[in-house]
């Protein structure tokens, strides 16, 4: 999910035309908005999402060198709340909830007891006995399923409370250099005064609604979680107040190639229930300070040295080709990995791919083949955060 909101995950599942209604999905109130402004629009973890709006590239740039706006709604809302809400979070995430204060956000993950990932989540301290969790959009049922299943096993189970608010609450995220300028337009709090991972709660164009600052780009950025009859109106004022700074609506393309620039995560690719978290690089998410939790037993033996027989690293091309998701990647003749996630990086203007790969062949620098189209391109191994962003 990446260290930000885990809006920005995934490909769509195949191809459409441009302004054309796909009938088969759930919607985001928004739907008919983006069919209005030419969307592509294609099915997508269960809902009708646009791919694209005016391009890929185009809108990638925008993100990057002044703001874009997205509808991310189609990702899971939940609520646990009681007083039993904190212990069974710390048991039931891999990462310390004890660290949070009153509107502080954490990235975490939900594993099953063999260390694999069930889902990676955003935690939200809202209060002492509430919290808010955004999950994937692909696993939304299978979360709560999930989470359910824990809390009739938990000690404090009785006194937690599990709600399922997706159907209720839309979301919106501001990304990009501009982000900041746009949110002072609507926000009645300075946004500037919220800092990276802190969420807060007040008017938003006349709306009451929380809103935090994590995202998934690797720039600057807020989101928005109005209830959904107040979803279309903000979605416009936000549109018309980044119109100074050239806004651009961002579709499903341009946040997956967005997301692999920066290294982040993807659920379905870098994550999987067949993925064990700490080889996929989230080692620093997991506190195995904190005492017990669900998969503590397979992920810690993970963390110590040759406890790893593969981990997911960054893919650099050396040659003009583009790595695609399951690309063979060897050394010397043999198979040592394969590629998760691909693109050619429209800042980078090159192949990049995060890949696992065997860990005698995971050290930066190491040079690697891609195997493309049954060619080897050159390749070597790369920092995952190929895009950073420079410091105000």
């Amino acid at each position: 999910m990446g260290r930000g909101l885990r809006a920005f995950r995934g490909r769509p599942d195949r191809k459409s035309q441009p302004g054309s209604k796909v009938t088969s999905g759930k919607k985001t109130p928004l739907y008919d908005i983006h069919v209005a402004l030419n969307a592509k629009m294609v099915p997508f973890a269960g809902f009708i999402m646009p791919v694209q709006y005016s391009g890929i590239r185009q809108e990638h740039e925008a993100v990057r060198k002044t703001v874009g706006l997205f509808d991310v709604s189609h990702m899971g809302n939940f609520f646990v709340t009681g007083k039993g809400a904190r212990g069974f979070l710390q048991r039931a995430a891999v990462n310390n909830v004890d660290k949070l204060k009153d509107m502080d956000a954490q990235y975490s993950a939900l594993c099953y007891p063999n260390g694999t990932v069930v889902d990676d989540i955003l935690v939200y301290r809202l209060s002492a006995e509430r919290y808010k969790l955004v999950v994937n959009a692909s696993n939304i049922d299978k979360d709560f399923a999930w989470l359910e299943g824990l809390r009739k096993e938990d000690p404090e189970g009785s006194e937690v409370v599990l709600r399922d608010a997706s159907a209720e609450l839309g979301i919106l995220s501001l990304q990009g250099p501009h982000a900041l300028d746009v949110a002072r337009q609507v926000m009645e709090a300075d946004p500037a005064t919220i800092g990276t991972y802190k969420a807060g709660r007040g008017m938003v164009l006349g709306v009451d609604t929380l809103y935090s600052r994590t995202g998934y780009t690797g720039e600057d950025g807020f989101e928005f979680f109005p209830e959904n009859k107040d979803l279309p109106s903000l979605w416009r004022a936000l549109l018309e107040a980044g119109s100074r700074y050239g806004i651009l609506p961002i579709g499903l393309g341009a946040r997956d190639t967005l997301r692999l620039e920066a290294g982040y995560s993807l659920y379905g690719h870098e994550l999987t229930d067949k993925t064990n978290l700490i080889e996929a690089g989230l080692s620093w998410i997991t506190d195995f300070t904190k005492g017990d939790f669900t998969g503590r037993a397979a992920l810690e033996p993970k963390s110590r040295p040759g406890g790893m027989e593969r981990r997911v690293v960054g893919i650099e091309l050396l040659e003009l080709a583009i790595p695609r998701e399951g690309s063979v990647i060897r050394a010397g003749g043999k198979d040592v990995g394969v590629v998760s996630s691909g693109t050619m990086s429209p800042t980078l203007n090159k192949g990049i791919a995060m890949a696992y790969v065997d860990v005698a062949h995971a050290k930066i620098g190491t040079e690697l083949e891609v195997v493309i189209r049954d060619s080897g391109k050159k390749a070597k191994v790369v920092s995952r955060n190929f895009y950073k962003r420079a410091k105000a």
